[in-house]
């Protein structure tokens, strides 16, 4: 089943502080059925980072079925996709902040 996607308000925040750090960063934001906002590339990794709005209350940032479904799926073959509210969570991911 595909869900409307919306962007989280800080996404676009996060994706410029990514790319300059030089994280190549492909917003995937508007595919949905549970795949990650963004698709980034670093030093030869790929990373897949889901954006959750960090100024919305805990019950408003909570992952979406199929967003658990693919995490989960991921997990099961060692890939992890990182949840992340803020621009210095995104960098901790790359080792910036």
């Amino acid at each position: 089943m595909r869900y409307a996607k919306r962007t989280d308000a800080n996404q676009s925040g996060i994706v410029s502080a990514l790319r300059a750090i030089g994280v190549g960063v492909y917003v995937a934001s508007s595919a949905g059925n549970g795949l990650a906002d963004l698709v980034c590339a670093y030093r030869g990794i790929l990373y897949l980072l889901e954006v959750k709005d960090g100024s919305k209350p805990p019950s408003a940032r909570k992952l979406t079925v199929e967003q658990v479904r693919l995490h989960d799926m991921l997990r099961q073959h060692g890939v992890k996709v990182h949840v992340v509210t803020s621009e210095d969570e995104a960098l901790a991911v790359f080792g910036a902040k």
